[in-house]
């Protein structure tokens, strides 16, 4: 055998073996996954349960500065549809802007992808949830994740008076498979009385073209914002969209892969405001954040990933909750990057 032949040979075999043993890595990596347990969880809850202390409830909308700053609660959606759940499972907390997702999905399902975002960009921003951003230069929302894109979106869900906001309610109990969730009309009324900042927003896209409906769009934003669910319902939520929008017991009635690539993106790049960057350094997951204290997260293709604790960080994200999900992740090596 000639040197040349014994390189190429050579190589094969190191190729060979790589891939043999990125094989088996991965197979032990998925493999991994079957050992998550209510323990599990218990364990990685209970570590970071005191980064409460770190945060802060949101009293800016005067409800939800009522929430106990202990609570806690971590859910798990495995790929068979099997939940876990750990802490304060049963308590309730409103949406906020995880109803963002949502509302996205049911206004490209109904407008298109193409005519949603001519009036909106995919862009991540470095900038808090409830900021201006560029309404003022481009006169355009950066992203739907944002408040501004946000409040767009749900006005371009077609139907008069609150008909949008009852197609996401509708939506929300269809993914969760729990008819009983509804809104906290008490959150409701302290958004709306509070949310002149929203009401600047809605009136300067109004003024620029993007809106023409009056104050009712704005309200079914507000009550969008108010549904309550548990954690467990958030990993049901992230389960749907990490599985092509297939629900967590196999329903397949709105499956499709690409509004799921669509979510995930945007979750991704814009779903925890100006920390996304670097959550997605650490973390590496299209997860939305709510300032009610829930995140979602998305593991593709595998599970859904719900946490619940309302005292938030600097940037709006639940301090705990983003903690525990940074454990699960380095523990089963789930970051897609």
């Amino acid at each position: 055998m000639n040197n040349n032949s014994f390189l190429v040979s050579a190589k094969g075999i190191c190729i060979a073996a790589f891939l043999s043993f990125n094989t088996v890595m991965y197979a032990q990596k998925t493999a991994d996954l079957s050992t998550i347990s209510d323990k599990t969880l218990s364990i990685i809850l209970e570590k970071n349960r005191t980064y409460y202390t770190k945060g802060k409830v949101a009293d800016y909308i005067p409800e939800l500065g009522k929430m106990d700053a202990k609570a806690i609660a971590f859910s798990v959606v495995e790929k068979n549809g099997k939940v876990f759940n750990v802490g304060d499972v049963q308590k309730k907390f409103t949406m906020q802007s995880i109803s963002k997702i949502i509302a996205l999905m049911i206004a490209v399902s109904e407008k298109g992808e193409a005519n949603v975002f001519e009036k909106m960009g995919y862009f991540g921003t470095d900038q808090p949830f409830n900021h201006f951003s560029n309404l003022e230069t481009t006169g355009k929302p950066l992203n739907p994740m944002m408040n501004a894109g946000a409040i767009l979106t749900t006005s371009l869900i077609s139907g008069d008076g609150e008909k949008p906001f009852l197609k996401i309610l509708d939506m929300v109990r269809y993914i969760t498979k729990n008819q009983t969730l509804d809104y906290n009309t008490s959150v409701y009324e302290s958004e709306k009385s509070t949310g002149d900042r929203n009401r600047g927003m809605f009136y300067l896209m109004k003024n620029n073209g993007l809106i023409s409906g009056n104050e009712d769009q704005l309200d079914n934003y507000f009550k969008q914002c108010s549904i309550e669910l548990t954690a467990e319902d958030l990993a049901k939520i992230g389960y749907f969209f990490a599985n092509e929008c297939v629900r967590f017991d196999g329903d397949s009635k709105y499956k499709n892969a690409e509004m799921s690539r669509l979510i995930q993106s945007q979750m991704l790049i814009a779903g925890m405001y100006e920390f996304s960057g670097e959550y997605a350094r650490t973390v590496g997951l299209p997860s939305k954040s709510g300032v009610g204290g829930g995140i979602t997260v998305s593991v593709p293709g595998k599970m859904g990933i719900g946490v619940f604790s309302p005292a938030l960080d600097q940037h709006g994200n639940s301090a705990a909750g983003y903690h525990m999900i940074l454990d699960l992740v380095k523990q089963y090596d789930l970051s897609l990057f």
